[in-house]
């Protein structure tokens, strides 16, 4: 009897228990608690076998301690009081809801899943509260955001079991792949949203959506076991694995949180010699800005060095390759009209310019050509805030390129001077006349 108490115990808090500040709801006191009170409550219907339940608590405890006082945070295990989450249309997990002054009548949540979002919301339709009590327009609103516009469910794929390898695995895009049941409520609420996301993203990241009633195989394969469940599968991943989504549920969180995404798997930029007027037209008009290096001479900076350097630009277009910058560079001497133009001489080598080519106007790099100078640098170009002045390109254009040969990636070698041999000119055999006249000379 003692171990079934214990077992029955643990059962019950498996996710909260009275230390906690989650108050844990069940028919008994439902209705006292939550429907016949003027507090604000927000309150989770969860599963305790759901991943994405499990995954939240932690999330939920943080949230509860931060509203203390202020907003109370619930609990109802919906999977053992199955009339209780019934009687408010819960049909996947966690569902939350927000009873706010009609408690009859409670809102769906749609924000993220993270303490500061749940929050934030909270904050939010506490603040709606007392604005209706004031008799006030506006200040809130009862559920996520949306992104303007619309979208249209063609620009997502539809994926099945026999597709989805073709489709998304062997695929060099990005991918978002939405799992969902079509019964499941939260499915229903996220389908505009993600279509109106697929549009937005139309081009960068591949949103897609599987039935994971009907294709089970791969619902198995991803461990879904809670509706919807959202998937990232990164470009030219060739191994089938996938990462969580972790943002919110609105269009406006699906599109930030998948171009963050797409930004960070974006391949470093290559740092391009120039060699030719198409390298730099193409590059700097493409571009906001194009970053040209000047490295030195290969005599005055043999392989290793101008290696060396070459790495340091590589290392940093890879730390700013978010703003999406063209990078270039040049050998000094080589293309005397670029530099000319951007002012460069006077800067001794290496050097440093940006170019907006749109605007015709560049700026120089005035501190170390080192990497805390160079962040520096593009700190400051990131905001749009140099410390030296822009100053514009002649013309308004880019300058004139010589064709040239690339660096062929071995070290600088000095010409060669034949030398003469003159061992077997015998100088006694000149006349007394030719050594007159070389006197002469």
């Amino acid at each position: 009897m003692k171990s079934l108490i214990c077992l029955s115990y643990s059962h019950v808090y498996s996710f909260y228990s009275p230390s906690d500040d989650v108050v844990t709801l069940d028919p008994t006191n439902f209705d006292r608690l939550v429907t016949q009170s003027s507090d604000l409550w927000i309150v989770e219907f969860y599963a305790p076998w759901c991943g994405h339940c499990q995954s939240l608590t932690p999330e939920w405890k943080k949230a509860a301690a931060a509203l203390k006082g202020i907003v109370k945070v619930g609990a109802v295990d919906a999977d053992q009081h199955k009339s209780l989450g019934g009687q408010y249309g819960v049909s996947g997990f966690p569902t939350i809801k927000i009873f706010g002054t009609n408690k009859r009548s409670p809102t769906d949540y749609q924000g993220g899943r993270t303490a500061d979002a749940i929050v934030e919301q909270a904050l939010t339709q506490l603040r709606q509260i007392v604005n209706d009590r004031l008799g006030k327009r506006g200040g809130g609103s009862s559920g996520g955001g949306g992104s303007g516009g619309s979208g249209s469910t063609k620009d997502v794929v539809e994926l099945t079991d026999s597709n989805f390898e073709s489709t998304v695995l062997n695929s060099e895009d990005l991918w978002l792949v939405e799992f969902y049941a079509p019964w499941c409520g939260h499915c229903k609420n996220l389908a505009p949203e993600w279509a109106k996301a697929a549009t937005e993203l139309k081009g960068k990241v591949k949103l897609g959506a599987l039935d994971a009633t009907v294709h089970t195989q791969m619902a198995q394969r991803y461990e879904v076991r809670g509706f919807p469940t959202i998937k990232m599968f990164p470009s030219g991943r060739k191994d089938g694995r996938a990462d969580e989504y972790d943002g919110g549920r609105t269009a406006n969180d699906i599109v930030t949180w998948a171009l963050n995404k797409f930004v960070a798997n974006l391949p470093a930029p290559d740092i391009v010699e120039i060699t030719n007027q198409d390298i730099l037209d193409k590059t700097c008009q493409e571009k906001q800005l194009c970053i040209i290096s000047f490295l030195p001479y290969i005599l005055d900076c043999q392989s290793k060095c101008r290696n060396d350097l070459l790495k340091m630009l590589k290392d940093l277009a890879e730390k700013y390759k978010r703003n999406q910058w063209g990078w270039l560079w040049v050998e000094a001497f080589k293309q005397e009209q670029l530099e000319k133009a951007v002012g460069i001489g006077g800067f001794g080598y290496p050097a440093q310019v940006a170019i907006n080519s749109r605007k015709g106007k560049y700026v120089v790099l005035k501190g170390a050509f080192s990497e805390q100078g160079i962040g520096s640098f593009m700190n400051e170009l990131a905001v749009g805030r140099t410390s030296s002045p822009s100053e514009p390109l002649a013309d308004n254009k880019l300058p004139t390129i010589v064709n040239s040969q690339p660096w062929d990636g071995k070290d600088g070698v000095l010409d060669v001077v034949e030398d003469i041999d003159l061992s077997d000119v015998d100088m006694d055999d000149e006349d007394d006349n030719t050594i007159k006249k070389k006197v002469e000379l």
